[in-house]
């Protein structure tokens, strides 16, 4: 658990990064430049003997969905929305965990979907106010489909890896961002203006921290601490990083929310990580209840 608690500290300053630098960077641009420079990152450590067509294929898919089409959903939702507002909209993602899970294993954990729901709404509590502001649908529902990618994504790996035990994930964990740089460059041959392209010293220095730091280790050490928690805490750290990241926000890029909503909210997210790991320890497996069909 330690491991998703470092990548959330680490993505906490990355919404306002994105927001504050790179708005003026084709969204699909910067996600194939994130992945490509994460994807250099492991590549000294592939094992290509390893990486048999039944290992390859799924790897791939898995990149182009979790970080690929994620990522791309996830940089445009900037072109409507403060980077606090697309930190907070991704509230649903533990739900969105906890279904995909249970509907893949076909058993539903009502512990921790009830878990995945305080953590919901402790972060609706911040985002309770400011709908009726133009763009404010339409980046909620961007951010929506970049939330069902990465959760999605997180699950299916979960799944590959512990059908191939003898795997280590730096060995393989170049391939998942080599598919979604893929995706990243597939989708930007109709939509970027490659003749219009200009990238500042700053903007490459924050894209190398967001491709080698936020992407490259933090996404390496979020699945690689995804293997080795439950499915309720795997959910729920998803919206603890959104606490850190509005304050980030407020404090290093001077953006405006309500304290005591952030606080009491932030409380909230943080009891249920607190009570999903206590009905754990009761419950290694909790009560899994099985769903037809």
């Amino acid at each position: 658990m330690i491991y998703l608690l470092f990548v959330s500290i680490i993505w906490g300053f990355s919404f306002g990064l994105i927001k504050t630098n790179l708005t003026t960077i084709n969204p699909i641009l910067v996600t194939g430049l994130r992945l490509g420079i994460a994807a250099l990152v492991f590549l000294p450590f592939i094992k290509f003997r390893k990486l048999e067509k039944n290992v390859l294929l799924p790897l791939l898919a898995i990149g182009s969905l979790q970080f690929g089409l994620m990522y791309i959903f996830y940089n445009w939702s900037f072109q409507f929305l403060k980077a606090f507002e697309v930190a907070l909209f991704t509230i649903f993602t533990p739900f969105y965990i906890v279904v995909v899970n249970s509907l893949i294993e076909k058993k539903w954990n009502h512990y921790y979907f009830i878990t995945s729901i305080l953590a919901i709404i402790g972060t609706g509590i911040i985002v309770h106010t400011g709908f009726n502001r133009p763009g404010m649908i339409s980046g909620f529902m961007v951010v929506q489909l970049s939330n069902i990618c990465f959760a999605v994504g997180q699950v299916l790996y979960r799944r590959v890896m512990r059908a191939n035990a003898a795997l280590k994930d730096a060995e393989i964990f170049a391939v998942p961002y080599f598919g979604g740089f893929l995706t990243a460059v597939i989708v930007s041959i109709p939509f970027v203006d490659w003749s219009n392209i200009t990238i500042t010293f700053t903007q490459w220095c924050n894209l190398l921290y967001l491709g080698a730091l936020a992407s490259g280790l933090g996404f390496f050490l979020w699945n690689f601490g995804a293997r080795r928690t439950n499915i309720g805490a795997l959910a729920i750290f998803n919206n603890f990083k959104i606490p850190l990241a509005i304050t980030v926000s407020l404090l290093f890029f001077h953006e405006k929310t309500d304290l005591p909503s952030l606080l009491l909210g932030g409380f909230l997210v943080l009891g249920s990580l607190l009570l999903n790991e206590g009905i754990e320890k009761r419950h290694p497996r909790g009560i899994e209840l099985p769903i037809n069909g």
